[in-house]
């Protein structure tokens, strides 16, 4: 097999995406068939979402939904609103999480669904149109048993609600566990909305105890306010670790004393955003990654740190919050100034873990005490942070190839499993 480099890479996330794979399957030594299977999603479906809009018009947004691999089990991946999400981006993202379902120990295949609008454009009826004509039009391929979607990028609890609530009056019966990230009321588990942003820090617990980084007198910086964000400061913030910026779309705020994220948050609901808030130097997102900090936590979208900034980057421990936030080149770079990065299959899996845990609860009609959910979430979390480690002592990589190799030989056992139909 060829030897993969950074060198020519564009910074495509596709591009990163399947760069890592080859790494990973390089140190594995791994077939050629089943890489040559992997590399490609196992369905890809386009649909044409028509909505009437509140004005009378008529407006045709395209969704998408991707299944990379249904190797380990059914298919779990977000639904995306954003206006400029693509196909190659929802394969990416579909990839990813087959690697992050499998580096958790949990039995799923990679799926992700978008569709191309703007939620701020739209008002709550139009929004409740989108998503019930998007899922009607891919409700041939999702399914308890088959893929079960759940939020991301602007969807929430309400949007999974109204996912739950039109595939079942298709199905004539009331499916619970179609979805997760519901609201608590019709399924939704106890601990889900906080997930990622608490398995975030978990990793940066252990990180931190390996790297000799004492939180409780650390700074961190974190990019994005949203659920991830917001839950990752303010779980820092409780361990004593001093947030010294944060920031959303339109902007980032320093204070080098400290932020406290409940008292951010309320400022935000207040006036919007982050920026302004009081005692406080507006920043730019740009600033806030070279903040001088001990922990960063990219937690907005992907592609944030590059190789025109990665040299620039000053904190000691990155994990990533959301998905993709680093280009391949910017991955290589901070590897060589030691810079350690927790990756996104690792650091965000919180929100999928909490998932499946949904799915369970659904499937049985029996939901866990909110503490149970919390220790089960830390327990999978840490075993599978330990674990990549081992393996980047082991072979002397990066913590995120390790994650991959991780992830990839599970996925590649079930291959070799099940065999190759017909």
């Amino acid at each position: 097999m060829a030897q993969v480099t950074c060198d020519t890479l564009t910074g495509d996330f596709l591009e990163a995406a399947t760069h890592y794979l080859d790494l990973a399957a390089q140190q594995l030594g791994l077939e050629k068939d089943i890489l040559k299977i992997l590399k490609e999603p196992k369905r890809t479906l386009t649909v044409a979402v028509p909505i009437r809009l509140d004005n009378g018009k008529v407006e045709v947004f395209r969704g998408f939904r991707v299944q990379h691999s249904l190797a380990l089990g059914p298919a779990k991946g977000g639904i995306r609103f954003h206006p400029d999400v693509n196909l190659e981006e929802v394969v990416a993202l579909a990839m990813l999480m087959t690697w992050k379902c499998a580096v958790v120990d949990i039995p799923f295949g990679g799926a992700k669904g978008a569709v191309i609008c703007n939620p701020k454009e739209l008002t709550d009826a139009e929004l409740e149109r989108v998503t019930r004509r998007y899922i009607s039009e891919i409700s041939i391929i999702i399914g308890p048993e088959k893929d079960i979607p759940a939020p991301d990028v602007n969807t929430n609890p309400q949007v999974m609600a109204w996912v739950m609530d039109t595939f079942s009056m298709l199905s004539g019966f009331s499916v619970p566990s179609v979805v997760t990230g519901k609201p608590l009321e019709i399924g939704g588990s106890l601990g889900r909305s906080e997930a990622t942003g608490r398995g975030v820090v978990f990793t940066i617990e252990d990180a931190c105890a390996r790297l000799k980084i004492n939180l409780a007198a650390a700074t961190a910086a974190v990019q994005g306010f949203g659920n991830v964000g917001y839950v990752s400061a303010k779980s820092l913030h409780d361990l004593g670790c001093r947030v010294v910026a944060v920031s959303d779309s339109r902007g980032g705020i320093y204070c080098e004393q400290g932020l406290n994220p409940e008292e951010v948050l309320a400022f935000k609901n207040k006036t919007g955003s982050v920026q302004d808030f009081p005692d406080a130097r507006n920043i730019s997102n740009e600033d806030l990654l070279l903040t001088e900090c001990d922990i960063l936590v990219p937690a907005a979208l992907e592609n944030q740190i590059t190789a025109k900034n990665a040299p620039s980057v000053k904190a000691r421990l990155i994990a990533e919050g959301a998905n993709g936030p680093i280009t391949a080149q910017a991955d290589r770079i901070l590897n060589e100034r030691a810079i350690t990065v927790i990756p996104d299959i690792l650091a965000n899996a919180g929100g999928v873990v909490v998932s499946y845990f949904e799915w369970v609860q659904g499937l049985q009609h029996f939901f866990w005490s909110g503490d149970e959910v919390n220790r089960q979430l830390r327990r999978r979390i840490i075993e599978s942070f330990r674990r990549v480690w081992a393996i980047k002592e082991e072979h002397g990589v990066s913590l995120r190839l390790a994650a991959y190799m991780l992830a990839l030989e599970k996925v590649a056992t079930a291959m070799r499993l099940r065999g190759l139909y017909p």
